[in-house]
């Protein structure tokens, strides 16, 4: 297998275990190939560079998390494969807690085809494997770390169902749950109500509310229709303009550090793992989300998904 390439990226751990967060979600590996423009429909264009790279959103910000400075357990199912193998070696090597990782050997791990362009630009096509098998009935087991954790982060490459479980034994324990509404699906609106934090992007956000996203003014509307139903905090991400967090009352714009990106495959996940750390770490929701846009930043300026994730000792200086 092609290892994943290291971008210069520092080999230096940073990791103050304070916090306690649990991250339930998927684990893919990333199959990239950089091309100068998107392929249209029946379009082939040639590509020039390939590699492979672990991703998958939970993955990612398991990862993240870790560099990061958080103390991290993941919840995911992989397949009794290379892939899932190699999965779970890197997660240690992280400093992860693989206690609940689970192995399918039904389904193969998940993939992701991943096509880059010149502009920084991406489109993503997931095999989900064994993702889309991470069933309520797998975390009967993890059920008192899920009571434990201070913070619960999840997205949705994983069953609907697992999350709404999940989401429903943290909530009734006094929890934080986090959800990043990604890839932009439906949901019960029941989910939201046992949220603490919802992440949704624009095209998720305008998925959710209803509203088109066209400025701040419809992008602070649209948080606030989100945050009627039941959020008590929404953070809207905004790419390179930065973040809006609606409180319920008030919208803060949180402008993002100025790069020249490389890549954006994963910089959702690490602004999210960054978020969940700075939270543990008893940070307002502001700061919280200043935090998470430096390293997510920090990440487009690199290659590919986990091989993008900054420790902390880069964040705290940039």
């Amino acid at each position: 297998m092609h290892h994943p390439v290291n971008y210069n990226i520092p080999t230096q751990v940073n990791k103050p275990l304070a916090s306690n967060i649990l991250i339930v979600g998927s684990s893919n590996t990333d199959m990239v190939i950089k091309t100068r423009h998107l392929p249209r429909a029946g379009e082939t264009v040639l590509g020039s560079t390939f590699f492979m790279n672990p991703g998958g959103k939970g993955a990612n910000q398991a990862v993240a998390g870790a560099r990061l400075g958080g103390k991290v357990a993941f919840i995911c199912k992989t397949g009794n494969d290379i892939f899932g193998h190699q999965s779970q070696q890197l997660f240690e090597e992280e400093g992860i807690d693989t206690s609940y990782v689970l192995s399918d050997n039904r389904n193969p791990s998940g993939v992701a085809l991943i096509t880059v362009d010149e502009n920084a630009e991406n489109c993503i096509v997931v095999a989900s494997g064994a993702n889309a098998n991470l069933l309520p009935s797998d975390l009967l087991a993890a059920a008192d770390a899920i009571r434990q954790a201070d913070i619960i982060l999840m997205q949705l490459e994983i069953p609907v169902e697992t999350v709404e479980y999940v989401a429903g034994i943290a909530s009734a324990a006094g929890r934080k749950v986090i959800l990043n509404p990604a890839p932009a699906r439906p949901f019960s609106p029941d989910l939201l109500k046992h949220l603490y934090i919802i992440t949704p992007n624009e095209t998720e956000a305008e998925m959710i509310s209803g509203v088109k996203i066209t400025d701040e003014a419809s992008a602070e509307n649209a948080a606030a229709v989100i945050a009627g139903m039941g959020v008590p905090n929404v953070i809207l991400t905004l790419g390179a303009k930065g973040a809006l967090v609606y409180d319920g009352h008030r919208a803060e714009m949180i402008a993002a550090p100025k790069v020249v990106a490389v890549d954006t495959t994963a910089a959702g996940d690490v602004f999210n793992g960054a978020l969940a750390v700075a939270l543990a770490e008893s940070r307002t929701i502001p700061d919280a989300v200043r935090f998470a846009c430096k390293a997510a930043a920090i990440s487009v300026t690199r290659q590919g998904a986990q091989s993008s994730v900054p420790y902390r000792t880069e964040v705290d200086i940039f």
